[in-house]
Parts: C-alpha cells; structure tokens; sequence
C-alpha cells in the first residue's frame, strides 16, 4: 500500500522537516491543535519567563526559565492541578495550604516531578548556577491562549496574582 507521508491532515508549521529540528524551533501557543515535539530540548530553548506552548480545552502546557536565584513567585491555583518536570537546573519547592506556612521543602533538578494540588500555596526558587527549565501542565488551563511573558516582572503586572 502506498502511503504518502508528506500528507499532512493538520496544518504544518515545518520546523520539523529539518534534520536539524531544534534549530528551526518556533516556540509559540500550538493548541488546540494536534501537535509533537521533543519536550526536553524546547524547554531548554526557552528563554522567557513563561510560555504557553499547547492549550486546550481541558489543560494547558507552558515552558519557563528561572533565572539563578530567582523563582516563580508565591502563589495558588485554587481550581487547578498543576504538573511540573524540571528538564535543567536545580531549586528548592515549597508547598502549605497557608502563604505563611509553606512546611513541605524539597530540592529539585533535572528529571523531577512536582505534583501540586488545586488550592495548594507554592514556590519554586532557583538555588543552582544556571536558570532552570521546565514545562508545567494545568488542569484546565491557568493562562490565556498564546501567553508570552518575558519576564517575571512582565507576569506579575499581568497576572496580578503574585506577593
């Protein structure tokens, strides 16, 4: 059986044509379309504050960088779940059902998980000597479609909801 594999169905952004995909890498709001990566190398291609890379319906998957001896703020999702895997770097979570009372701590590098329940205060600091990168997963989605800031600074007049 014949089988044309340059049809695609979906629309085509064509970076990953490329032999050398990464170089070619458009990081940009995807959803809700069907869409692959390699999560690991567009996570360390990102060099915003945050990103949002896919968001559906039902969840959202953004890309961050936190600069050396930065973090993410303190802050709560009270309807949302969020997913976190670090793919560079190295911090310190801390999470508590109180913003003054953040008893669970641990450190964190490349290939950790961190599950955050809804409603959960929480922060990630960076204590290593290079900006971490990770991808985060909200369930739903905790950023309008397409969300770019750049900075942290960016996001906090933006979102409004840091400390």
């Amino acid at each position: 059986m014949y089988h044309n594999y340059r049809y695609r169905p979906y629309p085509d952004y064509g970076w990953h044509d490329y032999p050398d995909w990464e170089c070619h890498m458009h990081l940009r709001d995807y959803g809700p379309n069907p869409f692959v990566i390699n999560i690991e190398e567009a996570a360390k291609q990102n060099k915003y504050f945050r990103l949002a890379l896919w968001t559906g319906t039902y969840y959202q998957l953004t890309l961050m960088s936190i600069d050396v001896g930065s973090d993410i703020g303190l802050e709560v999702h009270p309807d949302v779940d969020q997913f976190i895997r670090i793919e560079q770097g190295q911090g310190m979570v801390m999470m508590g059902h109180r913003k003054d009372c953040l008893p669970f701590r641990r450190r964190v590098g490349k290939g950790d998980v961190i599950f955050i329940p809804a409603g959960s205060w929480h922060n990630l600091i960076n204590i290593g000597n290079v900006p971490i990168k990770l991808y985060s997963i909200y369930a739903p989605p905790e950023h309008p479609h397409g969300t770019v800031h750049r900075t942290k600074e960016e996001a906090e007049m933006e979102d409004g909801d840091y400390l």
